[in-house]
């Protein structure tokens, strides 16, 4: 397992005991985040029958394929026309085609944003199909998400561009610098880093090389070190997200003035809401505390226990139905887990902590 440079640089040699506790933390970050980039979804992508070139073999136009979480649309279309032309296309008929013009609908007919990862399309898509259709089970992820590939014609005014390679790799930029902003205020991180560096991002998204990548990206992304809590936060005092003084933990995921997070909910809207780390009283700001606070008809707060009475002198908080459940990275997240901690280990690449909200039933 490869490490890299996401704990901070002391002046001074620290102790034993500070060491081996970044060395485990740098571990277990770097862990969460290979598995986060290794994960994959199933898709089976069929051309528009009405599209194909004359000549095609029409009982092969189906392709397979276990398509990386963290890679999008754009970047798969050279592997399904390499297939396509050895196998499907008459070579005559298919000259005429253009790989820049083909964009993908749902098998429902839904538009697929190919600006999006593909493993947050496949995410949204699960709890869409879930909310629909009852007989679904809720977290089911081994079926195979079916894709129309159309070959001509893409909308481009829903689209807003057309989907090409360089579009894609100056969106995900975009959104590069947008979570820079976010996390820290400002994007020095982010503009920092030399043309070479930014240009070596999208190739480790193109090429699927985690070291690559991630030997840049660790200069954006937090430490998931654990937070440090002040003793007695005086008032008026700045949040501990913007309060930089102790220059070694400057850097951490508990440090940063909000985490880059977007809720989505099944065939619904995005929401965009500002998520610090922290809360006031400098303890960590959980998942079920921020989806309370923002959707709180489906994540209620929990009421307090009644009073204690001579019958029942340790009485239990009232339960509260589950009505519904967060999707990252195709995992149910426990309602417990740390705004900060999703933030650093399970966020895309992209820097966003993608939430998909579920319907339970």
């Amino acid at each position: 397992m490869s490490t890299y440079a996401t704990t901070r640089r002391h002046p001074s040699p620290p102790p034993n005991s500070r060491v081996e506790k970044d060395r485990t933390t740098d571990y277990n970050t770097t862990l969460f985040r290979r598995l986060t980039w290794e994960g994959t979804v199933p898709l089976e992508i069929r051309v528009d029958p009405k599209e194909l070139p004359a000549n095609s073999d029409r009982g092969l136009e189906c392709y397979y394929i276990q398509a990386p979480r963290v890679s999008y649309l754009p970047l798969i279309v050279p592997e399904v026309k390499r297939f396509l032309m050895d196998v499907v296309f008459d070579e005559v008929a298919a000259k005429g085609l253009r790989d820049e013009e083909w964009w993908f609908e749902s098998e429902e007919g839904t538009l697929l944003k190919w600006h999006w990862p593909i493993g947050l399309i496949y995410d949204n898509h699960t709890i869409s199909a879930s909310a629909r259709s009852p007989s679904l089970p809720s977290t089911s992820m081994a079926t195979p998400m079916r894709l129309i590939l159309h070959l001509a014609a893409p909308p481009n005014d829903k689209l807003f561009l057309s989907p090409t390679l360089d579009a894609c790799k100056q969106a995900f930029m975009n959104q590069l610098k947008e979570a820079d902003f976010i996390r820290w205020g400002n994007t020095r991180r982010m503009t920092g880093l030399r043309k070479i560096d930014q240009d070596g991002l999208w190739e480790g998204i193109r090429e699927h090389s985690f070291d690559d990548f991630w030997r840049v990206a660790s200069k954006l992304t937090p430490t998931a070190g654990p937070a440090t809590r002040p003793s007695s936060p005086p008032a008026g005092s700045r949040p501990l997200s913007t309060d930089h003084s102790n220059g070694s933990d400057r850097d951490g995921a508990y440090n940063m003035r909000n985490v880059p997070i977007r809720l989505y909910l099944p065939d619904g809207p995005i929401l965009q809401e500002l998520a610090p780390p922290t809360l006031e009283d400098g303890t960590p700001n959980t998942l079920y505390n921020f989806l309370s606070t923002n959707l709180s008809l489906l994540f209620p707060r929990r009421p307090p226990p009644p009073p204690p009475s001579r019958l029942n002198p340790n009485p239990q908080a009232p339960a509260v139905p589950a009505l519904a459940y967060a999707l990252i990275q195709g995992v149910v997240s426990p309602p417990e887990a740390e705004l900060a901690w999703l933030g650093a280990c399970l966020a895309g690449a992209d820097g966003w902590l993608n939430i998909c909200i579920g319907i339970a039933r």
